[in-house]
């Protein structure tokens, strides 16, 4: 893959205000896509296969697009915090036609078509269901800390079936779950569901990468669709200067 997976997710155009700003960080830019490339479509995977990993990153995605149906806890209303219902292009990449659920985001849409090229239909859609069904708004969880324990908030926690993901998938897609909604959770025993559903060492520590780096993607192509939709009026530099003299 040759282009920027940031920049596709995003939509951003080449010339684009928002193409400049992302080139005026070419570190963060490279870092950025050689990390998608060495957690999603490494030349070894391991253990953590690639049909894996797409559908850890579509589960995620998905838990991260809007639910009309759910009002964003932050705000009282729309659609929850990550979301970007903008950009969705409503696509079908497992051919249910999307009943009983809403078109999946350009992010979404992109994870499951990376899927459905590696796997069997009856995985995507099995993907899309446990997503839908543990989407929320978080984070929740409780704090370890006696002066923050008011604090706490009870979530929903992930219960997946595993008749069509196998024992092994349904525990890491459990475990993103956790790592996505219930992050103050996290704790030994998590790791330990992991170990005894199968998942080897190296696995454990790609499988939490690849959540902590789509939470870092997923929030950043979120960001620049927020950019492109409120874009800054055009002003003066030589105001500018003026203004921040004063």
């Amino acid at each position: 893959m040759s282009h920027d997976v940031i920049d596709h997710l995003a939509g951003i155009a080449p010339g684009s205000p928002l193409d400049a700003i992302r080139h005026a960080r070419p570190d963060a830019r490279e870092h950025a896509q050689q990390s998608f490339l060495a957690l999603l479509e490494p030349a070894e995977p391991g253990q953590l296969e690639l049909a894996d990993r797409y559908a850890v990153a579509a589960y995620v995605a998905l838990l991260h697009d809007p639910d009309p149906d759910r009002p964003d806890r932050a705000s009282g209303s729309g659609p929850a915090a990550g979301s970007d219902p903008a950009a969705g292009d409503g696509s079908d990449p497992d051919g249910s036609g999307g009943l009983g659920a809403a078109a999946p985001t350009r992010p979404s849409a992109f994870y499951l078509e990376l899927l459905a090229d590696a796997t069997e239909p009856a995985v995507v859609a099995a993907v899309r269901d446990a997503a839908d069904a543990g989407r929320a708004s978080g984070p929740y969880g409780d704090y370890r800390e006696p002066g923050l324990q008011a604090e706490a908030v009870a979530g929903p926690v992930a219960a997946i079936d595993c008749s069509v993901l196998g024992t092994r998938l349904a525990a890491a897609l459990e475990h993103a779950h956790l790592l996505v909604l219930h992050p103050r959770d996290a704790r030994p025993e998590a790791l330990q569901a992991l170990v005894d559903a199968g998942w080897e060492a190296d696995a454990l520590v790609s499988l939490s990468q690849l959540v902590a780096f789509l939470a870092f993607q997923l929030r950043l192509v979120h960001g620049l669709r927020v950019l492109a939709d409120s874009p800054a009026p055009a002003t003066d530099p030589a105001t500018d200067l003026q203004e921040a003299r004063a």
